[in-house]
């Protein structure tokens, strides 16, 4: 199930634990002027939940040391496995994948929207503006919609603006890690 992203639990989703926790504790203080206190904590409790969803995301959030540990074991990976690991999380995800040749290495379907994915050189220390072209030109042949671009390495500051000009996302770090883990 998907909350509307800008529905109020949504927003709450995306926020940090302790705002929801703000807000149960506000609804919890304004019912409790109005109502019995087990209907107050009632009124509150969808809240609580919420608080306690987005603090067990972000503990399991790698982050610092943890990202850098995990992005090195991305690393060491051999192709076919981090291959299937991104091909079964885009699975997972509603999408109807299919390995291409080329530039990109899936075709992402979902919705009648196509999707290219290049995450061949996801190992690389530092990605440059030339595989970039490369995807855009895959996208445009295939008459793709959008582009994605795996890494776990860094980007130039002439790549990052090459992604932001073409709109083509990346994903990279934090991302990529809990890609590949809810995959495994």
């Amino acid at each position: 199930m998907k909350l509307p992203e800008n529905s109020l639990f949504g927003i709450l989703m995306r926020a940090r634990w302790w705002v929801s926790a703000l807000v149960a504790l506000a609804v919890f203080g304004l019912a409790r002027l109005l109502l019995p206190e087990g209907l107050a904590l009632f009124a509150a409790l969808p809240f609580g939940v919420i608080a306690c969803v987005v603090a067990w995301r972000e503990i399991r959030r790698p982050r610092g040391a943890r990202l850098d540990k995990a992005l090195a074991a991305l690393r060491e990976m051999a192709w076919e496995e981090f291959a299937d690991a991104v091909q079964s999380a885009y699975r997972e995800a509603g999408f109807a994948v299919k390995r291409i040749d080329g530039a990109a290495d899936f075709e992402l379907e979902k919705s009648g929207q196509v999707t290219l994915l290049s995450a061949r050189r996801w190992k690389a220390a530092v990605t440059g503006v030339e595989p970039l072209k490369e995807l855009a030109a895959a996208r445009d042949r295939r008459g793709a919609g959008e582009c994605l671009y795996a890494s776990a390495g860094g980007m130039t500051d002439k790549a990052r603006a090459f992604c932001a000009e073409h709109k083509m996302k990346v994903v990279e770090g934090e991302e990529l890690v809990q890609l590949v883990r809810s995959a495994r």
